[in-house]
């Protein structure tokens, strides 16, 4: 974590010393499973275009028996977003750094990606506060980790993964958005008699889903929806999320999140959430406080 935090504070100081503005994130995410914290800063680079550096640690709670890495697991992102009249470009690079194993049954793990998402602007009313946005999210990740095949000794595998999202989002009067999306998972390895996979890489790195939690499974696909409701005098937001998921390496799972989004200051906002997570039999339950404090200088 030193390491990630280091890291980040280089990146800004090298940066603002450049730029006229950075925009500061840290957050904290506890669950009975894990806890989490990120850092970052992004800068931007002219007018319609910025870029950032992100540092993630995560740390298992559950047994190392279960499929729990016993050493915390570090990765680093680069968003980067090119903003246009009619369309936006957003695109994350990351890379899990590697995480040693103990155990001789499994390899040491890491992971690297990109997640890619383009936006459109289909219509913009500004006198009715009226506004259509569609987006469509293409990644890729190559897992190192180790493959658990029915009937077969695990295997130690490079193993690739494909998401494609597409999403809808429907602002009515600037004082609620509806937002859709749809996920599906491709897996050019082969996915047929996979029963399971240790790979160190968090799915929601590939599509946001409306979870909080770490999501290591193997997903079929994912259906989410979120409707928020905006306070733009205020500049607060207090939104509702839910999502349905099949996993070819886990059991279908219900998310629900509750959120609040606010400034403090001028320059300083803060937004907190709970997400509750089950499987479809409701014997898997869950419960995520997610925190996020942004600031810009």
């Amino acid at each position: 974590m030193k390491k990630i935090i280091a890291l980040c504070v280089l990146f800004s100081a090298a940066l603002a010393a450049q730029a006229a503005s950075v925009n500061t994130l840290a957050t904290y995410i506890y669950s009975a499973d894990h806890n989490q914290a990120r850092l970052g800063a992004a800068v931007p680079l002219g007018l319609n275009a910025s870029i950032g550096l992100e540092g993630r640690w995560v740390e298992d709670k559950f047994a190392v028996e279960e499929g729990a890495f016993k050493d915390p697991v570090y990765s680093v992102y680069l968003p980067i977003q090119l903003d246009m009249d009619l369309v936006k470009l957003n695109l994350t690079p990351f890379y899990y750094f590697e995480n040693k194993s103990d155990n001789p049954l499994f390899q040491d793990a890491s992971a690297y990606g990109i997640n890619a998402q383009f936006v459109m602007n289909l219509r913009e009313d500004e006198v009715d506060q009226l506004y259509t946005r569609a987006y469509i999210g293409v990644s890729y990740a190559n897992q190192k980790g180790t493959l658990f095949k029915d009937g077969k000794a695990p295997s130690d595998e490079d193993y690739g993964e494909l998401a494609y999202t597409l999403g809808l989002q429907q602002n009515f009067f600037g004082s609620f958005t509806f937002h859709v999306a749809g996920t599906a998972y491709q897996y050019p390895n082969g996915i047929d008699g996979v029963e399971g996979f240790r790979g160190v890489m968090d799915q929601n790195d590939l599509a946001f889903t409306q979870s909080y939690d770490v999501n290591r499974a193997l997903g079929k696909y994912t259906l989410s929806a979120r409707i928020t409701r905006i306070w733009p005098e205020n500049h607060s937001t207090l939104y509702l999320g839910y999502h349905y998921a099949e996993f070819y390496t886990a059991d279908p799972q219900h998310s629900f999140l509750l959120g609040n989004s606010f400034f403090v200051t001028n320059n300083a906002s803060i937004n907190a959430a709970y997400n509750h997570l089950q499987n479809t039999d409701g014997n898997d339950k869950r419960d995520i406080l997610f925190v996020n404090l942004n600031i810009a200088f």
